[in-house]
Parts: C-alpha cells; structure tokens; sequence
C-alpha cells in the first residue's frame, strides 16, 4: 500500500508575485465563536461586546472585535501561506474598513506582494495582503504582514494554486470613518467612570496596565482551534521539537496580541468607537505556555475629526513576564521598535508591539 501525505503552505520558491489564492474556510462568526472568545480575553470595550452598540454601526446586532477579524484572517490564510513559515515577522499594515455583525460570514484570499531571499539563501521574507469578505463582498479585514519562511519548495504543490483573480479580494466598502466622523453628541454613549474618552487623553501620557494575564497550555491551543489556525508549531510537540526556534510549540502570535491589546481596555477602551488602523507591528520574541503577558500604552497623538469624535495614535507592547513599569523606570525605551534599536538595547522580554489608531468618543 502507498499512504499519501499532503503539505500546506508554500516555501519560498513556491511564492509567485501577483498570484491571489482563495482560502478553503468559509467561517459564520456566531455566538459559538464570538462569545466564548470574548469571555477569554475580558474586553471591556462596549462598542464590541454589548449589542446597544449595534446601531451606532448601522447593525442588527454588536460587531465582531477587530482583534477576532485579525486572528481569523491570519489563521485562515495559514493554510495556503505560512504553514512553513519559521516566524511571522511584522504587521506592515492592518485596516478595518466595515464592521461585521455576530451572524456574519467571512471568506478571505491573499494576494502574494513579494518574496525575497535573504543572503544565506536557506530563506527568505515573504511579504503577502490578505482580505476577508463578507456575504456581499465587502472588504471587513485588509492587512499586510511578512513572513519568514524556508527556501525551496514543496514537492506536488503547484506554485500557483487556485488562482482567483481580483475579484476574490473584495470591494471596499463605503467609508466607515466618515460615517462614525459624523456622529453627533449623545449622552447614551458614554459609559461613566470607565476611563478613555478623547479628552482623558493627553500626548505623551503612559500606561502600564494593571493586569498580567498566563498563558495556560490548553487555553491557547483552544483558541488557535478556535480561529482554525493549522500551523503545527502551536499544536505538534514532535513537529516543533525538529522545527521549532525554541524547540517546542509556541503561542500564536495573535492571540499574543489580541491578549495584550485587551489588557488596555480597562484603561483605554470605554469609550473606543472603533479600529481605524493598526501599522509598524512585529513580535520581537516568542511567548510559550505559562509565560505572563503585560502591556503598557503611550499615547502618540490625537486628532478632532467631528462633533462627537476623536481619533488617537498610540503605541501599545506586551511584555512577558515582567511588569512594564519596571522596564520605563530602568530608563530603557519601551515603544520604541526593537528592529530600530542597537542590539544591546533592545528589550528581551518584548513579546509584541504594534502602533494603532482608534477613534474615540468625546465627552
């Protein structure tokens, strides 16, 4: 008898710019998914978990969290993409241009940006943009990201595989941001003493926040089931132990993040409308199993863009295993990107970081 073995993802040669592939998972984002999803990340941002925010989005029902779009977009296009990947490397860019209602369903595609190898030769950076769609075709995720992948090429893998064309990335939808720009003032929304309206907020000003939060080992392989991420660096022990940096299996890097943006809502978040960009994001170093994950927050910047509305820049950072404050009072830079720092300044324990933009209700 002859058993078949099929591999997924692409190595570096099986990358052709230009090339689109469409994903095989069609996923409805139900209560099934949303609600045991939300309750593992204890957000407390109204706008995504409490339907009275519906209509502020023109929905019937809450929004699925941008951070939940993030995980089933990265996961979903795992299978065609990065199941060989070593690492991801960076979050380039990452927009969210319709909310979702819970109920909705999401198909995604990526389009193949470049692929380019590094000096050695026994690899290469891989740079793609993924999109999700919903039923009518809208545009709900569009991100950029990189990732590091081995050279060569999967044998029986056709370099370009269910090639979609255009029209599998979507259209973008009517401009979200000018729809939420145009609010006017309403008490309903704020929700008093929760922290984080658009004139709590001053330039400059830093967070650590309060709550650390351990990664349990069957919780993050849940979760990875959860947003049907196939990569076997976090579920094979045998697989890992060959391939892996670290020698075992390691914690998706969205859920790192996802956790680390969450622990800022108590904070930030009561008054947070929406996402309206995240850039310049990376995972400098891993997270395993029974690491504790902190994060801390400086605000960049802030903008009026209507009555009702503010927009504010900040820089948000996990660290694993040390609580933030101490890192700011060592007189290391926290926020700044670690790939910019000499190597002896750089912060070991920096587990994510990312620059992001939300809009936020005025008082």
């Amino acid at each position: 008898m002859t058993a078949q073995r099929f591999d997924y993802g692409r190595r570096l040669d099986d990358f052709v710019p230009g090339a689109i592939h469409r994903h095989p998972f069609e996923l409805t984002l139900d209560e099934v998914i949303a609600g045991p999803y939300m309750a593992s990340f204890i957000d407390a941002t109204p706008a995504w978990s409490s339907d009275r925010w519906a209509p502020v989005f023109g929905l019937q029902r809450r929004p699925i969290a941008p951070h939940l779009l993030l995980n089933i977009g990265l996961s979903t296009s795992v299978h065609d993409v990065s199941q060989q990947a070593i690492a991801h490397l960076a979050y380039v860019r990452v927009e969210f241009p319709k909310p979702l209602p819970v109920g909705g369903t999401v198909r995604g595609a990526t389009r193949i940006l470049e692929a380019r190898p590094s000096s050695k030769g026994d690899k290469g950076v891989v740079s793609v943009q993924t999109v999700l769609t919903d039923e009518s075709g809208d545009r709900v995720l569009d991100f950029e990201r990189k990732a590091l992948v081995r050279a060569g090429n999967l044998v029986d893998r056709p370099a370009v595989a269910d090639n979609a064309g255009e029209e599998a990335l979507g259209r973008l939808p009517e401009g979200l941001i000018d729809r939420l720009s145009a609010m006017r003032p309403s008490d309903e929304l704020f929700i008093p003493p929760l922290f984080g309206a658009f004139g709590d907020l001053q330039v400059g000003q830093v967070f650590c926040h309060a709550n650390g939060r351990t990664v349990a080992e069957s919780e993050h392989m849940q979760l990875s089931a959860v947003c049907r991420n196939s990569h076997p660096l976090h579920w094979d022990s045998v697989y890992s132990a060959a391939n892996s940096f670290t020698g075992e299996r390691v914690v998706y890097g969205g859920l790192v993040l996802a956790w680390t943006l969450t622990q800022t809502t108590l904070d930030l978040g009561g008054h947070v409308l929406w996402e309206s960009g995240w850039s310049d994001g990376a995972h400098p170093a891993p997270v395993l199993a029974g690491d504790t994950i902190f994060a801390a927050t400086k605000i960049l910047s802030k903008r009026s863009v209507g009555p009702a509305v503010g927009e504010v820049e900040m820089r948000v950072v996990g660290v694993k295993n040390r609580r933030p404050e101490a890192i700011v009072a060592s007189g290391a830079d926290l926020f700044e990107a670690e790939r910019n720092k000499p190597t002896d300044a750089r912060i070991a324990d920096k587990v994510v970081e990312i620059t992001r933009r939300v809009l936020v209700l005025k008082r």
